[in-house]
């Protein structure tokens, strides 16, 4: 067995990992949110050798969709920790479900569509940055926990959004 044998992972996996939580961890990291490119990368790599691992050692005996099921729940408690309460205004609502999905796109990675995950943090990006241009360009969506807030300065100033 060679060193850079890493079977059942494969090279391609990683690197796809990795580029996919680049490119979601960047957009998180350069808008100062909890969320950045190590995390990303960590936590879609992480779910794509949790998934690859359980393809490696299914039987008919064995049920792995049960190991899916199971790193969407952990998932769901590595999100919720970004969740916090800021006067009182959720915060962090987006950097989690960043996190949910990075979980997802390493799960599609580790079921074997390695280019389909980057697809997928592309995706994740433009909704992020799209949605972003139009809550600051629409009046309309600038609403409840949306509502920019005018700072001393007299320059419009993030409020504590309910989505980070």
């Amino acid at each position: 067995m060679s060193i850079f044998d890493i079977h059942p992972l494969t090279w391609e996996g990683l690197l796809c990992c990795f580029l996919s939580g680049v490119i979601i961890g960047l957009e998180r990291q350069l808008r100062g949110k909890p969320v950045g490119v190590r995390t990303s990368a960590l936590v879609c790599t992480g779910t794509y050798i949790f998934i690859a691992m359980t393809r490696a050692v299914s039987t008919d005996a064995t049920d792995p969709s049960r190991i899916v099921g199971q790193v969407v729940t952990g998932i769901g408690f590595l999100g919720a920790g970004v969740i916090l309460t800021r006067q009182g205004v959720v915060v962090g609502v987006t950097s989690a479900s960043a996190i949910w999905v990075l979980a997802a796109i390493g799960a599609t990675i580790g079921l074997g569509f390695s280019w389909l995950g980057v697809r997928l943090a592309v995706l994740a990006v433009i909704i992020l940055i799209g949605v972003d241009l139009l809550e600051n360009r629409f009046d309309a969506m600038q609403r409840g926990v949306h509502q920019k807030r005018q700072s001393a300065g007299g320059s419009k100033q993030d409020s504590p959004k309910g989505s980070q």
